[in-house]
């Protein structure tokens, strides 16, 4: 009986050392879900389907930047700046290191852009405007444009990872974009760590060289869950498994304080904003292709009305120009004024009738002016829920003032062929209105210039043709930021867009972030903007890498 006694109480004590060991670990570990979507396969900084935390915990950039503060912050760089029109100058810090312990150089950029003159890399139209990079100095470097691009390269300078010149000068260019790099040597805080099939694994690197410059980050582990499910993650916070989620959580509002969970804004809109959620018209098609119609549906959708059934005001609903967060810096508040819309049935009926679509059979549908029934598609990806309640009630309004429009939900695949190829009548999307360091990338997304192409990828699906407003975004992209002149263009692109609507956009999309403080606390917030709660593939040299350093454990 007493040997039984004894190794009960050994296996109890085995079961209570190791819960306090795995306690201990777990104050130490940062558990993350929202960024990857399947396991860790490939570590290559070239090649665009890495896994997601690649760039920003183990490859670094040059500058990062904090779309909630609109804040260039140095990184690998210690200053920059353009010191003629046509030459950028970038001194680096002489602290930076690989991982390996060797010094990061200005011959480390250098080759990096190099790379993409010499091989078929996906930043090699960088150099249609670059004209050649320079090695001034060990921490010096010189890019010499001949027709810069100035507002692509704001955002080139927080997106573009520097590798190693004494590791990937031995890789022949045709590997360059199949080598899966399993064991990555970055200058970043974090190294590839052991992960599985739920899981990827990143370990800090105590010897960072910018733990003196930045702080340490705070987690010894970063483990990013794979999660099928956001009910999943939800059941997670809930149960103090998971630290941060950037999942799109349904519920949230109703029982955050319940349940002592964290949301950037303590109130609605609860969350930040990441993306704008546009409605696509197809400029090509009768009766998408008359302005006089597409402001008619404009005014005819309450978006508030999405915002409160579909998000529970967890996002706003739109500015009228689309712009958000350091866009806003371009935001002219008087043409918004005088050639935004709003919800106004009344007058998107009074557009209608003056525009001869009328109900010319009786059938309570408006026609066209020449009696032809009209009936529209609105489509979004089947499983996409939010997006699919959206359209209903999109729908919805655009049936009570006579238009016969009907949501449906094609596979995702079916869905994005049919947007590239211009086979449709209407849809949401929000591919490329991502934050980012200038609203270039907005205005070239709604409205880029490549309208013929077979595959209409890189956006204007509507295929919307202005020479006038193309010529204007490649000009506001030709100009200084926040200078006179790029302001000027910007309120000209905004009248444009505004006056003839070729798309129309709706509600910003969030930035899902959800956290709980069992065991890390200081969350990036409203009231602790140094920092940004997201772990999604391109954040995290956006603030997400201020978020480790600015976290503390609980213990």
């Amino acid at each position: 009986m007493r040997k039984r006694v004894a190794l009960l109480l050994v296996v109890l004590l085995l079961v209570f050392s190791s819960s306090i060991a795995l306690a201990a670990e777990r104050h130490e570990t940062l558990v993350v879900g929202g960024g990857p979507w399947n396991p860790a396969t490939n570590w290559n900084p070239l090649y665009p389907q890495r896994t997601s935390a690649t760039v920003g915990l183990v490859y670094e950039t040059l500058f990062a930047y904090n779309p909630e503060t609109n804040v260039y912050k140095p990184w690998l760089a210690e200053r920059g700046e353009w010191v003629s029109d046509t030459v950028y100058e970038v001194e680096l810090r002489s602290e930076a290191r690989w991982s390996d312990g060797e010094p990061l150089t200005a011959a480390d950029v250098v080759f990096t852009y190099e790379l993409a003159r010499d091989n078929d890399l996906p930043y090699t139209p960088i150099w249609r405007q670059l004209e050649e990079v320079n090695e001034l100095s060990p921490t010096k470097v010189q890019f010499v444009f001949g027709d810069p691009s100035y507002q692509e390269w704001q955002i080139e300078l927080y997106s573009r990872p520097i590798v190693p010149k004494h590791i990937w000068k031995d890789i022949p260019g045709d590997q360059l974009l199949i080598v899966a790099n399993e064991n990555p040597v970055g200058s970043g805080p974090y190294k590839a760590g052991e992960g599985g099939s739920d899981r990827i694994v990143w370990d800090r690197d105590d010897n960072w060289w910018a733990n003196e410059v930045f702080g340490q980050p705070q987690p010894k582990r970063v483990v990013e869950m794979i999660i099928p499910e956001n009910n999943v993650a939800l059941g997670m916070l809930m149960q103090r498994t998971l630290d941060l989620s950037n999942y799109f959580i349904p519920g949230i509002p109703a029982i955050k304080n319940s349940f002592g969970l964290n949301t950037w804004f303590d109130d609605a809109p609860y969350m930040l904003q990441a993306n704008t959620a546009v409605l696509y018209l197809n400029n090509q098609r009768a009766p998408m292709d008359d302005v006089a119609f597409r402001r008619a549906l404009a005014h005819a959708v309450n978006p508030e009305v999405i915002v409160e059934r579909v998000f529970e005001f967890m996002v706003p609903a739109s500015d009228p120009t689309g712009l958000f967060g350091g866009w806003m810096a371009y935001h002219d508040p008087d043409v918004a004024r005088e050639y935004g819309f709003g919800y106004n049935p009344e007058y998107a009926v009074q557009l209608l009738d003056e525009a001869g679509y009328v109900d010319a059979d009786g059938d309570g549908w408006r026609d066209l002016p020449d009696g032809t029934a009209m009936s529209f598609e609105i489509i979004v990806p089947a499983g996409w829920t939010d997006w699919m309640e959206s359209i209903r009630i999109i729908s919805d309004h655009f049936r009570a003032i006579g238009i016969n429009a009907n949501p449906a939900f094609p596979d995702q695949s079916v869905y994005e062929n049919r947007m590239f190829t211009g086979d449709f009548d209407m849809l949401i999307n929000n591919y490329g209105a991502n934050v980012s360091g200038s609203p270039f990338t907005y205005w070239n997304w709604i409205a880029n210039h490549n309208i013929h192409r077979e595959q209409a990828t890189e956006g204007n699906f509507g295929r919307y043709d202005n020479q006038e407003l193309f010529d204007l975004i490649v000009e506001f992209n030709k100009v200084l930021p926040m200078t006179e002149e790029s302001l000027a263009i910007a309120s000209q692109i905004q009248r444009i867009l505004l006056e003839d609507m070729p798309a129309i956009p709706f509600w910003q999309n969030g930035m899902w972030s959800t956290s709980q403080s069992e065991w890390w606390t200081n969350w990036p917030s409203e009231h602790n903007p140094d920092g940004y709660p997201s772990t999604w593939g391109g954040y995290w040299q956006m603030g997400g890498v201020d978020m480790l350093i600015n976290l503390r454990s609980t213990k």
